[in-house]
């Protein structure tokens, strides 16, 4: 398809719009007759870097996908890394363990809304420059956090901490989206999930020895290393992954090198007039891209990305119901930040550097959980029910989300003294396999359901994730002192159990539900013309 602004001679030039499998002309090696002497012909830029990213070489996608997963631990391992400490400087700076708990409210608040406003950015500029830039504050906030001298200091560094450590969450399921089509985008999927609670996990588990064995600060210190680390190699080996920025810079590689040939006298590339290429023309042309032309101003792409998912989570059911069973299942992981500190320390006596090995638990929950959601995925292309339908993804889920509700009454009603501290320890994994299933069903049904618009249904249901997430431990203690430990957990159990429907509502009637959704059924119609 192409668009002419001027035919009104020969030499006019004519604009194409360039995709990523358009064929390119050959350049003409004739001069133009009005220039009598014509310099050499500028050499062709490299596009190879231009590749699509589905086209990248396995080793290149493996690459990617294990530098983005390291940073999405690193990011997880942000949240609970507060905890171990807990004690100590609710002393020092007089103030009570639900008031130390805002710390991690703030985090919670600046990784849930950060992604709205950075989205629109990295449509434009893409991710890469979006991943250094919050490396860089991700490292910067961590330094923050061990050097502060008041409360107050810690939770202005945690909400930057937080706004810098969303990239490598919430913008990670974007690299995978952009490397790997969606029949294959399982296994790094489960990969990236996995990373995340497996970070969280790990955590409190490091946090706890450094707490007792160096100090507080080096909490932060020693995380700041790390994220310093993975900075340098994001800077030195990671690489664009947005298509449309790929594109768009290629054409701008093309256009120069096409002026450059003018220069020196060259015009014009040599192009088919008819199917069979019998007939051959030189033209003059330049390349567009269509989603440049077609992007809002960047103040109308914010203001979208900001209004859109707030929207469809108030008029969409499948959205609503979908950010309700994930905001509640990550409200769990992070209740654990304080449940498992009030039981193992009052009934088992264990003191900081034991009740971060717990921990442990979440880590060994999340690798079992990626494995089992890998080895679904290979069942499935085996026995020829491989992803057809959205549906068809919550399979897994419908049975593996009940390991959730299942670990918390298994964790409330074995938290007595009298029991083996393993037994609820064992009861923490069980419920983080369930944790990690609802995770991968949730963004895998939303991405598959609602296509170009599933970024802003997956920030509406990030956002309820971590922001009900952030919420929860402000009430853990005063939830299980007042309600017993079996009781609160059983509360929780009771309200997880009844959530787990909502996949199974999803499996039974979800082509109905989406018919009379206004976005998927307007994206089916698009589809099926």
């Amino acid at each position: 398809m192409s668009l002419e602004t001027d035919s009104s001679d020969a030499q006019s030039i004519e604009y194409l719009y360039l995709e990523m499998d358009t064929p390119l002309p050959i350049p003409s090696d004739i001069a133009a007759p009005s220039i009598l002497n014509p310099g050499p012909q500028p050499e062709c830029p490299d596009l190879k870097k231009y590749t699509s990213p589905f086209a990248w070489a396995k080793s290149r996608k493996s690459m990617m996908t294990a530098t983005a997963c390291s940073v999405t631990a690193l990011a997880g391992y942000a949240a609970g890394e507060m905890g171990p400490a807990a004690a100590e400087l609710t002393e020092k700076w007089g103030i009570s363990n639900v008031v130390y708990q805002l710390n991690i409210t703030l985090f919670c608040i600046g990784f849930a809304a950060a992604p709205m406003v950075l989205a629109p950015f990295s449509e434009i500029n893409g991710r890469r420059p979006i991943f250094i830039a919050s490396g860089i504050l991700f490292v910067a906030s961590l330094v923050g956090c061990g050097g502060t001298g008041s409360f107050a200091g810690l939770l202005v560094a945690r909400v930057f901490e937080g706004i810098a450590s969303s990239t490598f969450s919430t913008m990670v399921g974007g690299v995978i989206s952009d490397i790997y089509h969606a029949d294959d985008r399982n296994t790094p999927m489960s990969l990236f999930a996995g990373s995340a609670l497996f970070g969280t996990g790990l955590s409190p588990l490091i946090s706890s020895i450094i707490q007792t064995r160096i100090s507080w600060r080096w909490i932060y210190y020693s995380h700041a290393i790390a994220a310093g680390i993975f900075t340098v190699i994001i800077y030195l080996f990671f690489e664009e992954t947005r298509g449309s920025v790929l594109l768009s810079r290629k054409a701008r590689a093309l256009n120069k090198y096409y002026e450059e040939r003018e220069k020196t006298g060259y015009f014009g590339v040599i192009m088919s007039m008819d199917e069979k290429g019998e007939s051959r023309i030189i033209k003059r042309i330049r390349w567009r891209v269509k989603s440049d032309e077609e992007r809002d101003s960047l103040a109308m792409m914010i203001s979208i990305s900001v209004y859109r998912p707030f929207h469809m989570l108030l008029t969409e059911p499948v959205v609503f119901f979908f950010s309700l069973w994930a905001a509640f299942s990550w409200a769990i992981l992070y209740l654990q930040f304080g449940s498992i500190t009030l039981i193992f320390s009052t009934n088992h006596h264990f003191d900081t550097e034991e009740t971060g090995a717990v921990f442990a638990a979440i880590c060994v929950g999340a690798i079992l959980g990626t494995v089992l959601s890998i080895c679904q995925d290979i069942l499935a292309f085996r026995f020829g029910t491989r992803v057809r339908t959205p549906e068809t993804r919550l399979h897994f889920a419908c049975v593996i989300s009940t390991l959730m509700p299942a670990g918390l009454f298994w964790f409330g009603w074995t938290s007595y003294s009298s029991t083996p501290w393993i037994v609820p320890t064992l009861a923490v994994g069980c419920a983080t396999i369930g944790i990690l299933s609802i995770y991968l069903a949730v963004f895998n049904y939303l991405a598959d359901t609602y296509h170009r618009y599933a970024s802003s249904a997956i920030a509406a249901q990030s956002f309820c994730r971590n922001m009900l997430g952030g919420v929860f431990p402000l009430v853990t203690q005063i939830m299980f002192k007042n309600l017993g430990y079996p009781g609160a957990s059983s509360l929780l159990g009771g309200i997880g159990a009844a959530l787990t429907l909502v996949p199974w509502v999803l499996l039974f009637f979800g082509t109905r539900i989406r018919a009379k959704s206004k976005f998927a059924s307007q994206l089916s119609k698009q589809l099926e013309h």
